[in-house]
């Protein structure tokens, strides 16, 4: 989240006025995250959260996470449900962009997540992961592996401005990851995709809900573990937590058990999902708007991440056996 298009407030009132959601009291930019513009708003009838989708994100694929969130919903996944306006649309254009309101979510994001977190997350990624079998519109994943060279094409010139061998070390892992390694045939199905812990909402260790569907689309499942064990299981000086990686990966396995091949191909996942997380923060640092509230994040936070994935074995390095119990 991140505000790049400031609104007026006339410009604002006016629009809210198609929708039955009370009357303007205020707003205000929410400055975290670096894809689109968001606001919180506070009316008559609420609070809620307006999202001004930036051009970074494809309009073509705003129904795919506006109706994601509604089908998610309706499974009893607690996420964020768009608002219809008098019109019934939950798409409109607001500032020249496409812009939606969606019903806000109580609870705060651990900026320290513990076990108890991490447990709750796995749970709630395997119920999602079961949720979206049945929805019936479909993303390909644009930041798979076939995505990735063209980010490092745009960042390798100025790479070693933020580590000397930065685009040497990126360079060969992408080579690794392109030659034919990357895993096939997985179970897939709707993926999160982002679920970092800023997405992820709790009410002291009871998980409140799930935002942010922007990089959802379809992919292999076992993917968005891989991710999620980057997001959640380190600590702030990059070891890995081992606790925390049992306690999230079994939670998950006690809703969707995973497969042998997929917890075989788990450590390159992670690899790939270090290498992708490092690639679009390094493409963002270096081109942050000007004037732009946001706070980009820290590439060379995955540098560490990668390194720790590529000497990875086995689901053992992660606390588990292979058939997914406590070690």
């Amino acid at each position: 989240m991140a505000v790049y298009t400031d609104v007026a407030a006339e410009e604002l009132a006016d629009f809210l006025s198609r929708y039955e959601i009370g009357e303007l009291l205020s707003y205000k930019g929410i400055a975290e995250g670096v894809e689109n513009s968001n606001f919180l708003l506070h009316t008559t009838a609420g609070y809620f959260i307006l999202t001004l989708y930036e051009k970074r994100v494809a309009k073509r694929d705003l129904p795919f996470f506006l109706g994601l969130m509604t089908h998610l919903a309706s499974r009893g996944i607690v996420c964020p449900l768009p608002v219809k306006n008098r019109s019934g649309e939950v798409l409109s254009v607001l500032a020249g962009r496409p812009a939606a309101i969606i019903g806000f979510l109580e609870g705060i994001w651990p900026r320290k997540p513990n076990v108890a977190h991490c447990a709750g997350v796995g749970q709630a990624l395997a119920r999602m992961h079961l949720a979206g079998r049945d929805f019936t519109i479909s993303r390909a994943n644009a930041l798979s592996v076939s995505g990735w060279r063209p980010l490092f094409d745009a960042a390798a010139s100025r790479a070693d401005e933020l580590q000397h061998g930065l685009r040497q070390f990126i360079a060969a892992e992408l080579d690794h990851l392109e030659s034919g390694v990357w895993p096939v045939n997985l179970p897939d199905g709707v993926i999160h995709a982002d679920l970092f812990p800023d997405n992820v909402f709790f009410l002291g260790e009871r998980l409140s809900g799930i935002i942010d569907f922007t990089f959802a689309c379809n992919d292999m499942l076992a993917y968005d573990v891989a991710i999620c064990l980057n997001a959640w299981c380190f600590e702030s000086d990059y070891s890995f937590n081992v606790t925390k990686a049992r306690a999230f990966l079994n939670a998950y396995g006690r809703e969707r058990k995973m497969s042998q091949a997929e917890e075989s191909a788990l450590p390159l996942l992670a690899r790939g999902a270090a290498l992708r997380f490092l690639l679009t923060r390094l493409v963002d640092f270096l081109n942050v708007p000007p004037g732009a509230l946001v706070r980009p994040k820290d590439p060379l936070e995955y540098v560490r991440k990668l390194r720790f994935q590529q000497g990875v074995g086995s689901m053992r390095d992660y606390g588990v056996t292979a058939s997914g119990l406590v070690a």
